[in-house]
């Protein structure tokens, strides 16, 4: 019989996996029904798809371990099952995570304005520097997983070992080890909230310096550089607003390994976890021009209060 905080767990990640879907179906869909049609895409639709298909990856991976953790806690986090959650988990979650960090970078390239020949020279080169930058993240990625490697020999060391007698002090210190070490995976995310960290500073110091001329010219602040400053600022932003969200997560999902209370201390590390995958997402949608034209667009269709084909109605 379920008791009443996991039958509101249950609501509460069904609601959340479901509009996650929603938001990132969404921008998928519209990023690749355009690419399906000009045959053609944008570097930065070209991230926000692959990172939408991404996020889809993890929504359904949490939402599956949730439904282990309510139903077959006994299962959760041991044996074959654990192995193949955080392979994937790892693996997906860290290719997320470095995509948001090279849309970051691929706008301070085309919005930021610096006379320093190293930023003029990569600012030249962005198309190259974004290929760069996805093969970087993909082998991250993977190698970010073959370092599970390790933790799961530490595993399988100390799983099989009867903790009474002698062997109780070998016991405790392999466990100790191997929790050292997954608290320790999670440093693999340091590089890319580095780099999304200074492009943020840069284009917010860039921003400061485009109004202060605007203000020394007498010209109109609302213009489209700076509109385009304040939305790519708007978007890193609200990434690590929901980034710190998920390492909260983390720390008490490595806490509850901890407390007496594991199951629920978990159950509430996967609810952060969830929110940041969709909480990030529509703010993506929002913080984009012809997303959110096309949300509208599709929200009033849906709702009677657009006909179909009116489109033109939103200008870009």
């Amino acid at each position: 019989m379920l008791e009443l905080a996991e039958w509101l767990f249950l609501v509460l990640m069904v609601t959340q996996f479901i509009l996650g879907n929603l938001g990132n179906g969404f921008l998928g869909l519209v990023n690749g029904r355009s690419w399906f049609k000009s045959k053609r895409i944008s570097s930065s639709d070209f991230i926000i798809t692959n990172l939408a298909l991404s996020r889809i990856l993890l929504l359904w991976i949490i939402f599956i371990d949730s439904v282990i953790l309510v139903f077959f806690f006994s299962m959760h986090g041991s044996g074959v099952l654990m192995q193949v959650t955080d392979i994937f988990w790892r693996f997906v979650n860290h290719l997320s995570i470095s995509l948001i960090t090279c849309l970051g970078v691929l706008y301070c390239l085309k919005i930021a304005n610096f006379s320093h020949p190293v930023f003029l020279w990569l600012k030249w080169r962005v198309s190259s520097v974004v290929v760069w930058m996805l093969l970087g993240a993909l082998l991250l990625s993977c190698a970010s997983t073959v370092s599970l490697i390790d933790e799961f020999k530490l595993y399988f060391a100390f799983s099989g070992i009867d903790s009474t007698g002698n062997m109780t002090e070998y016991f405790r210190n392999k466990r100790r080890e191997y929790d050292l070490l997954h608290v320790l995976g999670n440093l693999w995310n340091l590089p890319p909230l580095i780099v999304s960290l200074i492009t943020y500073f840069l284009l917010l110091f860039s921003l400061g310096r485009h109004t202060r001329q605007m203000q020394q010219n007498s010209i109109n602040s609302r213009d489209k550089s700076t509109e385009a400053h304040r939305r790519a600022i708007g978007i890193i932003l609200s990434f690590f607003f929901f980034f710190l969200l998920y390492f909260l997560s983390f720390l008490i999902l490595s806490l509850g390994r901890f407390l007496p209370q594991r199951k629920i201390s978990m159950m509430i590390g996967e609810a952060i976890t969830m929110l940041y995958l969709v909480g990030h997402s529509f703010f993506l949608i929002l913080g984009n021009k012809n997303l959110k034209q096309a949300f509208l667009v599709m929200f009033l269709c849906k709702s009677g209060h657009l006909q179909p084909g009116s489109a033109g109605s939103f200008s870009p």
